[in-house]
Order: C-alpha cells, then structure tokens, then sequence
C-alpha cells in the first residue's frame, strides 16, 4: 500500500454504516489495524448480516443510532471525540428510493447535514471521509469516463440524493472548515462486490441467492455496464484518503474510486465470471423487463485524479474480484470461519503489489 495502516493504531476513528457490508469490511480492517473504533449505525435488518458473520460485535464501540437523530449524533461525537469520521451510513438501492424517496433523502441528505454539523461542533475532527457513488453525475451515457468536475446531477431519488450530500458536503467545507485545522473529502465509488453482500437488487447477491435456490438467475438489463470492483479497493481507498489528508491538507478534495477500464464489465459478463468461478450449479437467463425504474444503461469513471495525487491503483481485476467473492461465499455455505476469510483476503489485499 502507498500509505501505512499503522497509521490507524491507536486513533480514534468514527465509522456510520458500520453495519452494512462495505461497512463490515471497513471495520475488520481497522479493528485489525488496532484503531479505536465506534461505529454508528441503525443496525442490519436483514436475515443474514456480514457484521454478525464477521464477530465484529465486541471489537469496537457498536453504538444504535439514525443518522436522522442529530442530537443523538451529537451526544455520540461529545462522547467519544473521534479524530477521523468516515461517513458510509446511506439508503444504498436504486430501486428502493423509488419507493420510499422521502426516507432516502432524509438519510443521505440530511444524515450528511447532521454529521457535518457534529464535525463543525467537535474540534477533536482532523479528518472526514464522506463516501458517496459513481452515480451523482449528470448521466449522458458516453463512453468516456465521469470526472470529478462534471455537473452533479443524479436522475433517480438514490443517485439525486448523493448528488445532494456532495453539494452539503462542499457547502460546509466553504463555510466553516476553511480556517479549521481539518480536512474533509468525498469520494465516488462504483458498484463493489465481495463476500458477504446480503442485499437485495443486485446482481452477485442474486446470483447466491440462485444457488441456494438451486434455479436459474434472470437479469433483467445484461447488457448495462457498469465499473464493478471487490470492496477492499475502494475500503483501501477512503482510508488512504483520511490518512494522507490528515498529513497534507492539501490533499482533500472530491475523488472517483473505481477500477481500471478492463474492469468495466456489463451485467451479463459479470454473471458470467460469477457462473466460471462457481462451476456447476449455477445457470441464468436474459429476462428483460418492461416498464422498469430508470437505470442507466452505460456508467464509468475516470480516475486519473487519485491516481495522480496519491499514486493509488487498483490491485485486483474483475475476474479474481469475483473468485474471490465465490471463495467467500463457498466458506460461508460450509460453515466455515467468515471472520478468518475476510482477515486472510484483506492481508493478501495489503501484501499484493500496486
């Protein structure tokens, strides 16, 4: 890695969404890393929960809470006086926010606003991550990668939202950090993959879940495509990012998180190296869907910024992002230690070369 996790021993770290899955990867990173971890979050309403898998429970400060409850949020901050926020606490499904767009926006906007209110009012604060997606831009569905200085302009309540809590997160940085010893940075992730994703409506989950169910998967847009990449690339990121802005200053800014142009892939060729890591029993078909929610057709990123500032690269290729996801999953299915799998893939991840 181009930066030191033994950075994150011993500091204060503050983690919302700790409970969901990039959130569980987040923090067996740094309870690993021997950070002083809280983590916020409503806690994981799902049948199966990667934190619960994971024995992440007595490893940090679990703390139930709504981003929603600003003065619960407050008491929280006072309490514990992180010293890094990183902010992944969001309603993460498309499809969702188009059938509850007023609690998506209360979460992802005004759960940005109160925790950046909770920053501005807590001067222990050195360094803030917030994590939004690839989908806050205007989608023109050109070929050419998104920079960070496109228009933001998300279509559907999910992607407007985020598009939102970029433009809240630039207001309090113009307003109030600007004479503060702080530095705060948003980046912009596209879709992860990786064991342990329990949610609905998306496609390497779906493709699990059809093997538990032992019939064929059908995907109803094979040919949109999509940066997909395993969820320790952008988990690696947004720490490198706290920790180097933390040093420099200078560094912070607005980032896209995504995987190289090879990694691109569309919905059925990710099926597809999903269908060869997991051999027999597993098989899908193309069921086309009509009168859909909007979904774009054609999104990736250009990530020259990142690579430029912090010398970042992807280290894992689609097609060994999804074996290792089908490894996860095989452990998991044969009641094996989820905990010891994820530590052995994050140390493979920190070992590997650039």
């Amino acid at each position: 890695m181009n930066f030191d996790m033994d950075f994150y021993r011993g500091r204060r770290v503050l983690l919302t969404g700790h409970t969901g899955f990039k959130g569980a990867w987040m923090s067996r990173v740094l309870v690993s890393a021997g950070a002083e971890l809280t983590g916020y979050s409503r806690g994981s309403e799902k049948e199966r929960s990667l934190f619960e898998l994971a024995g992440l429970k007595d490893r940090l400060r679990h703390v139930t809470g709504d981003v929603r409850d600003l003065e619960h949020m407050k008491r929280v901050f006072a309490e514990t006086q992180p010293e890094i926020v990183i902010h992944m606490a969001a309603q993460p499904i498309v499809r969702d926010s188009y059938t509850d767009p007023v609690y998506t926006y209360e979460t992802n906007v005004m759960g940005t606003v109160n925790l950046l209110e909770c920053v501005r009012l807590n001067p222990s604060v050195k360094s803030v991550v917030n994590v939004t997606t690839d989908k806050v831009y205007r989608n023109n569905e050109w070929v050419w990668g998104y920079r960070e200085n496109e228009p933001l302009d998300g279509y559907d309540p999910y992607s407007n939202s985020k598009s939102c809590s970029e433009l809240v997160t630039h207001s309090y940085c113009g307003s109030f950090f600007g004479e503060r010893d702080i530095a705060v940075s948003t980046a912009r992730a596209g879709n992860v993959i990786g064991g342990g994703d329990f949610a609905h409506d998306r496609i390497i989950p779906d493709c699990v879940r059809a093997v538990l169910a032992d019939r064929p998967l059908g995907i109803r847009n094979p040919y949109s495509t999509r940066p997909y990449q395993h969820v320790l690339e952008p988990v690696m990121a947004y720490l490198m990012i706290a920790a180097r802005q933390t040093e420099d200053k200078s560094l912070a800014g607005w980032y896209n998180v995504g995987p190289d142009e090879c990694d691109c892939v569309s919905t059925g060729e990710l099926v597809e190296l999903f269908a060869q890591a997991w051999g027999e029993g597993f098989a899908w078909e193309d069921r086309a869907e009509t009168n859909a929610p909007h979904e774009a057709n054609f999104l990736k990123l250009d990530c020259s910024k990142i690579k430029s500032a912090f010398n970042w690269r992807p280290r894992w290729h689609i097609d060994e992002a999804v074996a290792r996801t089908a490894e996860w999953t095989r452990v998991w299915l044969g009641r094996g230690d989820v905990a010891a799998e994820m530590d052995r893939e994050i140390r493979e991840y920190l070992e590997g070369g650039a």
